[in-house]
């Protein structure tokens, strides 16, 4: 092990069970409110031969979530299954009520969610009336009560942690029983479902083993719903990345092809795999990407694949564009950027996210629709959109989310009324150094590049796949000499930099997209440089490099 990776398990506080966690050390599935229940009705299913309909969300990860659904319930024995996903443009989030007309037209005796339900009553409520059970099992926050359903499966019950210690058998079992909780609370809607296949496993429903070649798919779905990527998830990531390595599914093989992925990895998932999947439901439908994921040849696979390639580049084109229409309009120096245009509704969320990520400032962004303004808001640090959003209610036909996301519809003709409101509330928290929430950490300063070497490259990826809670490492150059500063692209929007250490050592920098400040570099400054490590190859010569960050002149 080399000294620098040494010293990062330190800084991080992992230990060897964090680099290689042992599948057998999974959190118990019965712990999950709900599940006895679910399972209990699973079987009744199976054994009367029942059709069941699975209702999933458009999202990766309601994407991935009823795909193993679909295999789980399959594996379960039962033959007749069916997955509705609803449409972003026309059923908006959570269940839409065309599921009760559906399951009744299909003769469906059980409908099971993933990714959703927790909030859904009246439409529960109103599968029971027609004779139709519903299990939830979802992720989301829940309401004061719950709906009335067979069994709702969620980590994020109010009673989720009273339930689990019912069934401790001592008091010494209590704290052990309480981290489990706690770790079973930032499950994806992926690993939910994940939790259903391995209850099943317990009730002798699914022979034991065949569960883990669902991991590939709760590996990408928690990814990229960005949950933390520490304890549970930790370890069916850890496996999930096994299993994608060896993917029986053609959708996923083609789909890391035409991606040109050529090293399994948070990166790829979260910038090649996730994007393609996401754009079936914001450009078109998530019906693209579920038929890729449930493919059964290679022949359709590519093809699919191709589709999504072709949204994705859609979605990108469209996003850069509008990216380019606002940053020439201009957003104004208000604390909160509110901005509307002629944008595709599927990409709104993005381009706030990117306006974000460019003017350090909370965004929202609208386009037209159906005679009202329908967006995306993203935020950061202390101001709470959903509470944002109840302030400015009187301009809001709907709305909600959290605090860093949030979809909303406002009015027509009440926009300037939101974009006042919405910039008043934000003055009257008076908030302050909200940057700090954006800024980058180094984990460990380097003075000698020699140690930022390919082996460590490797060692790191052990550490994979990373995301919340498990960041990919920064490292803090610090006080290193530019000798060579170019401009890079067709524009000259990228930065390359040639860096030497004290030692007289070189290093090859680079940052795409780079800030005009960092442009303006001409060489002789003495910087202090925030990099992550990646690995180039050129004429198969392999090196280790930096991709910046963040810079600053000493």
């Amino acid at each position: 092990m080399s000294k620098l990776f040494d010293e990062l398990l330190r800084v991080r506080e992992f230990d060897a069970g964090f680099l290689s966690p042992a599948y057998e050390e999974c959190v118990d599935p019965r712990l999950l409110p709900g599940m006895a229940r679910a399972v209990e009705r699973i079987r009744e299913a199976a054994s009367r031969g029942e059709k069941v309909l699975i209702y999933g969300d458009y999202d990766v990860d309601g994407v991935t979530a009823s795909t193993i659904m679909y295999d789980t319930l399959r594996l379960a024995g039962i033959s007749e299954v069916e997955v509705m996903l609803p449409n972003r443009f026309l059923d908006g989030y959570g269940m839409s009520k065309k599921v009760v007309q559906k399951a009744k037209e299909t003769g469906a005796g059980l409908v099971v969610t993933v990714d959703c339900g927790s909030r859904n009553h009246e439409i529960i409520g109103e599968l029971r009336e027609n004779g139709i059970d519903t299990i939830v099992t979802d992720h989301h926050e829940c309401g004061e009560s719950l709906p009335e359903a067979v069994a709702v499966v969620n980590p994020k019950r109010r009673d989720a942690l009273e339930m689990a210690l019912e069934g401790a058998r001592n008091a010494q079992e209590r704290p052990k029983t309480e981290r489990a909780v706690g770790e079973l609370r930032e499950l994806a809607g992926a690993g939910v479902a994940f939790k259903v296949a391995q209850a099943l496993v317990l009730a002798g429903m699914i022979p034991e083993g065949q569960e883990k070649w669902l991991l590939d798919l709760v590996l990408i779905g928690t990814v990229c719903d960005s949950m933390r990527m520490t304890g549970e998830n930790r370890r069916l990531c850890y496996y999930g990345m096994k299993v994608l390595a060896k993917t029986r599914r053609p959708g996923l093989k083609e789909l890391m092809r035409v991606a040109g992925t050529k090293r399994i990895g948070g990166e790829a998932i979260g910038f090649q795999l996730g994007p393609r999947l996401n754009a079936a439901g914001r450009m078109e439908t998530a019906e693209h990407a579920l038929k890729l994921l449930m493919a059964s040849s290679r022949m359709e696979a590519a093809s699919l694949a191709l589709v999504l390639n072709r949204l994705n580049e859609q979605r990108r084109n469209q996003q850069n564009e509008a990216v380019m229409e606002i940053e020439e309009r201009g957003v104004g120096d208000e604390p909160v950027i509110v901005v509307d245009g002629k944008w595709h509704e599927g990409v709104l969320g993005i381009i706030a996210g990117r306006l974000v990520e460019e003017y350090r400032r909370p965004a929202f962004v609208l386009a037209e629709v159906d005679g009202a303004l329908k967006g995306s808001g993203r935020s950061f640090g202390e101001f709470n959109l959903a509470e944002a959003l109840n302030v400015c209610g009187e301009y809001i036909i709907g709305g909600g989310g959290h605090a860093e996301a949030c979809g909303l519809k406002v009015e027509a003709g009440k926009m300037e009324d939101f974009r006042r409101t919405v910039n008043e509330y934000y003055r009257s928290l008076k908030l302050e150094n909200q940057e700090r929430f954006l800024g980058v950490r180094e984990d460990l300063e380097v003075r000698e590049f020699e140690d930022l070497s390919l082996e460590l490259l490797e060692e790191m990826r052990k550490l994979e796949p990373f995301g919340n809670g498990n960041a990919e490492p920064v490292f803090l150059l610090k006080e290193v000499r530019v000798a060579e500063a170019s401009k890079m692209g067709a524009e000259g929007e990228h930065l390359r930099l040639m860096v030497w250490d004290q030692q007289g050592k070189s290093m090859k920098l680079v940052q795409f997209r780079a800030p005009e400040e960092y442009l303006r570099l001409q060489g002789g400054e003495t910087v202090n440089v925030w990099i992550q490590l990646v690995e180039n190859e050129f004429r198969g010569i392999r090196s280790a490099e930096g991709r910046i960050l963040k810079l600053a002149v000493c």
